[in-house]
């Protein structure tokens, strides 16, 4: 080996030396300015800073969203309020150029201005969008769901009238499939344990119990008595006054026997547990019928997404 190569060697291994302390110290350099920039007291805060800014940015995009869609729906109930007024004038005017029609334009010039009036002081000032109150039902039929499956109880839907109230009913479970309908103080409780065990089950408030009230409110007077006439009131009320099917149509069938085919209902699936359209059409058959009825609702292909069958032991009375 030359004198240069050992000079060379012996010139390394100090420099190496050296450097390796040097070497810990950058790499501590470097975690302490790594800590200082991502996870200092300030780097948090300024983190936590910006969350809530833009969690507030979020809340005021959401509350104007809520107004324009409010706005839209308002200034589309105010144009048909404002159509309807035209319509009666042009009836109020038309009647004054036509003699030969008067009768006839002044009554409808008063039908369009009477309806664009109540058309435009009725405009609702709050919506609830559909997705929500399906959402809340859903919910509310899950535990129901979840609490008939724990008590291991039997797949029938009994629709009791119980008291003296209208619109008093209770939705009786059945424990065995062989059950027979308990009495009115029995099915006021939650979890029905009558001294007879063929009545044991569980009872719940109907969803289709309130939708029942506003439907009585809305009739000039009583609902009907028959069957096949009572659907058909509560149909067109489901279509045009609730909005929650798009169609809705029912076969009398044989005796103590009822069919109804509806489309797709605002709150999901017809066929689900105390879903509220078949409710509301079973609350009102045990009302007016003053007995109980049966539900079975089944999903349908063609025209009807569903088609829900009421029963009930039936007499000359009830047909």
């Amino acid at each position: 080996m030359s004198r240069d190569d050992a000079v060379g060697d012996g010139s390394e291994a100090p420099a190496s030396d050296a450097a390796a302390p040097g070497s810990e110290e950058a790499a501590i350099g470097v975690e302490t300015n790594t800590a200082g920039a991502d996870g200092s007291p300030d780097a948090d805060e300024r983190s936590r800073d910006d969350l809530v800014v833009e969690l507030e940015r979020l809340r005021e995009r959401n509350q104007r969203l809520r107004a324009t869609y409010e706005r839209a729906r308002t200034a589309q109930y105010r144009r048909t309020a404002l159509g309807l007024a035209a319509l009666g004038l042009v009836g109020v005017a038309g009647a004054g150029l036509l003699p030969s029609l008067r009768d006839v334009l002044l009554v409808l010039g008063a039908i369009g201005l009477f309806g664009g009036l109540l058309t435009y002081y009725l405009t609702p000032e709050r919506f609830v969008a559909a997705d929500v109150t399906r959402s809340v039902y859903e919910t509310l039929a899950g535990d129901r769901v979840e609490l008939v499956a724990e008590l291991g109880l039997a797949d029938e839907r009994v629709y009791v009238p119980v008291g003296e109230s209208e619109s008093r009913v209770r939705l009786f479970v059945p424990q065995y499939e062989d059950y027979a309908v308990p009495g009115d103080d029995a099915l006021a409780d939650s979890l029905v344990v009558p001294d007879a065990e063929g009545g044991r089950g569980a009872a719940f408030t109907p969803t289709g119990a309130p939708l029942y009230e506003s439907f009585r409110e809305s009739l000039p007077g009583e609902p009907a008595d028959r069957p096949a006439a009572l659907v058909e009131q509560v149909g067109d009320a489901l279509v045009e006054q609730f909005e929650l099917v798009d169609h809705a149509r029912a076969d009398a069938g044989e005796r103590g026997r009822l069919t109804v085919g509806v489309g797709e209902t605002v709150y999901g699936p017809a066929d689900g547990f105390d879903a509220p359209v078949a409710s509301l059409y079973a609350v009102a058959l045990a009302r007016r019928l003053e007995r109980p009825v049966r539900l079975d609702a089944d999903p349908t292909e063609g025209r009807d997404s569903y088609l829900l069958t009421y029963r009930w032991d039936a007499d000359e009375s009830s047909e």
